[in-house]
């Protein structure tokens, strides 16, 4: 860990996660090697982190007066049980950053509930930032947002050349703006698909939208294109039955069929349809599918 000196809390908190930064470098092969947890592999993972730490630091700052980060490891536990009021999701994101922060693993702190779909918020119910923000006003944007699944780096990036056609349908060929840089091919789909189509040609080489506004509520319209998507590709529960699926994250061959737990137990899905889901939107896990997206 950096030498404190008379560097400010926040300060060591920099010094120590710019530490870990591996940028541009491939977390696939840091996978692979077992040495993954050691870095940070993108600014918006690092932004994160150092947000939740400097929480962290101002706690122990003004409730025991520390001064270094190693006066303040033995209050990480207070802390997190302090926040014991917030959901699971951002419990664990500040275990994360708190590992991260003294090179340690989320097993040498305390445990947290476990992230389950009826515990998010995010875009869950009407939202303060949901009165400084009019869809009517602002319908074209949300029509396109629901027939394309782009993030808001992407669409800040989106140019109407990324536009292209595969077998006569139309695709958004994602490169800028996109999760860890990882290009995607993103099907527009539904009743606003012309209307995409007709925004991109307009806008030609140049920017599909000159700003993209603040208080749009994007991943839940993410949400609605994954589910529409998914009902459009979804097969019946027979035809999943006989069939054979290969989980990239369990390495092993499995039905096809998706049972859900918790609150959607009863419910089940169609993993090819949700690996396509999933691939459409940037990601390559059918977990994240089900948690976050398919309503």
């Amino acid at each position: 860990m950096p030498k404190a000196g008379k560097a400010s809390l926040t300060r060591q908190i920099q010094l120590e996660l710019e530490s870990c930064l591996c940028i541009g470098q491939s977390k696939h092969e840091a996978k692979q090697s077992g040495a993954v947890h050691e870095n940070i592999y993108s600014w918006s993972t690092f932004r994160n982190y150092m947000k939740h730490c400097n929480y962290f630091a101002a706690y122990c700052k003004e409730k025991h007066g520390c001064r270094t980060l190693q006066e303040c490891r033995q209050y990480a536990n207070e802390w997190l049980e302090s926040r014991s009021h917030l959901s699971p999701s951002t419990l664990k994101l500040e275990v994360a950053a708190l590992s991260k922060l003294y090179n340690t693993t989320s097993k040498d702190f305390i445990e947290t509930a476990p992230r389950t779909r009826d515990k998010i918020t995010r875009s869950r119910g009407e939202k303060v930032r949901d009165k400084h923000f009019s869809e009517a006003r602002h319908q074209d944007f949300v029509d396109f947002c629901r027939a394309t699944g782009c993030r808001r780096n992407e669409l800040k990036n989106l140019t109407g050349d990324c536009l292209v056609f595969e077998a006569g349908k139309p695709f958004l060929r994602l490169t800028v703006g996109t999760k860890g840089g990882r290009p995607r091919t993103a099907p527009v789909i539904g009743v606003n698909a012309e209307k995409v189509v007709s925004m991109m040609q307009a806008a030609g080489s140049g920017l599909v939208f000159q700003t993209v506004p603040g208080g749009a509520d994007i991943h839940s319209y993410r949400a609605d294109y994954a589910t529409a998507l998914y009902e459009s590709l979804a097969r019946d529960l027979e035809t999943c039955k006989a069939d054979k699926f290969w989980n990239k994250e369990r390495q092993k061959w499995e039905s096809c069929v998706c049972w859900c737990r918790g609150s959607q137990k009863g419910r089940w899905l169609d993993k090819k349809a949700m690996l396509a889901v999933s691939q459409a939107l940037g990601h390559n896990r059918i977990s994240i599918v089900a948690g976050h997206y398919i309503r």
